[in-house]
């Protein structure tokens, strides 16, 4: 799960930078930082429950 946050940052890193620069695609990176990071939240929230920690 580590890598699924990992990846939710590096795309939210790539969305701000490029919101900065002004570049039309930042809202593209920033709804794909949005979806894996509830995706996160959902698997750690079920392995919380599922007794995975």
């Amino acid at each position: 799960m580590a890598d699924l946050l990992y990846l939710a940052v590096v795309f939210l890193v790539i969305a701000v930078v490029l919101g900065v620069l002004g570049v039309r695609g930042a809202g593209i990176s920033m709804k794909i930082a949005k979806w894996l990071i509830i995706i996160f939240l959902i698997l750690a929230v079920l392995s919380l429950v599922l007794g995975g920690l």
